[in-house]
């Protein structure tokens, strides 16, 4: 979300979405509230600073990894004040193991995922810190049903060897599937029962490895989807995966944009006509959002976005052909 008032954030995300409300993030303000930030102050026994390159690895726990700590228990205690006697879906964030690897340095300037040891000490330390969290949120909003979202934007080009090195003149060595869906595994083990929903805004989501790996819900940017992904996105659904159609633009350069929430998702309902599935699973299996996150937008549109995403999927429910 945008801007740097996460009372405001808070009370904006538990306002407009009355049944799945989220726990916002708010990049503006500084290192630390961006996603690799804040997920880097969640490991459990890892701690990192920041450099001028990014994100990196630290003996112990510094300035930046206190501030990003200080600002989550800013976030939750809004979230707790704006959430008292809440009953629904509660979406709580973190960066999934892949992308993680893929920002975070070792201390020689590298990425974590040049390390096939580093990536699966990161990928533990990021199950028991989630842990951690995930109790804390039940904690604070025990009426709540949370769901943990896992950004991989990252994970297409993990998989595919295209991740740059530090020098730019080369790519890291491309991570074993198998090895990238055990590790998603078991990190979505740690939700228990709770629903996980892995967000990939990048174009060659690997529908069938998140599957695989027991995601519950896949989200995409709806217009990186092509007919490509048909099949993969078929069989998910036929297996019970919700799809998070991000089919709303996440800031107001396209003009018209809110204009029409029928029109919104009807990428949605041709994509269900050439899937062959049935019109009345629509409302079940498909949640409309925006394509990605709201920080670059005015507040003043990020609050309009989320209404149209609430239009937008009355409409879907109320026709789905």
């Amino acid at each position: 979300m945008p801007g740097e008032d996460v009372r405001e954030a808070v009370r904006v995300a538990t306002g407009a979405l009355e049944a799945f409300v989220f726990l916002p993030e708010l990049p503006a303000r500084g290192p630390g509230a961006d996603m690799t930030g804040r997920t880097a102050g969640l490991l459990a026994e890892l701690y990192a600073h920041v450099e001028p390159s990014g994100w990196r690895i630290s003996d112990r726990p510094g300035r930046d990894t206190r501030r990003a700590r200080a600002w989550l228990r800013e976030d939750l205690d809004a979230l707790e004040e704006f959430t008292q006697g809440f009953t629904g879906a509660l979406k709580i964030a973190a960066v999934g193991p892949g992308t993680l690897a893929a920002a975070l340095e070792r201390r020689n300037g590298e990425a974590m995922l040049g390390d096939a040891g580093a990536c699966r000490d990161l990928a533990d330390s990021l199950a028991e810190g989630l842990r951690g969290h995930l109790a804390e949120v039940r904690r604070r909003v025990p009426g709540a049903r949370v769901v943990l979202q896992v950004d991989e934007p990252s994970l297409p080009a993990v998989l595919t060897g295209r991740v740059p090195t530090a020098s730019g003149y080369r790519t890291h060595r491309a991570v074993d599937r198998a090895v990238a869906e055990e590790t998603l595994r078991r990190l979505v083990a740690v939700a228990g029962d709770d629903p996980v929903v892995v967000h990939c805004c990048a174009p060659g989501v690997p529908f069938a490895l998140l599957r695989r790996a027991g995601a519950r819900a896949v989200s995409v940017d709806f217009s990186l989807i092509t007919e490509r992904d048909d099949e993969a996105i078929g069989e998910a659904v036929e297996d019970g995966v919700a799809l998070f159609a991000g089919v709303v633009p996440a800031d107001g350069a396209v003009a018209g944009a809110l204009s029409d929430p029928a029109g919104t998702v009807g990428g949605v309902r041709s994509l269900w006509r050439r899937l062959g599935l049935s019109p009345e699973a629509l409302a079940e299996s498909v949640t409309v959002t925006p394509a990605c996150g709201l920080a670059g937008a005015s507040p003043a549109y990020a609050r309009a976005a989320l209404s149209h995403c609430v239009r937008a999927a009355r409409s879907l429910a109320n026709d789905p052909e």
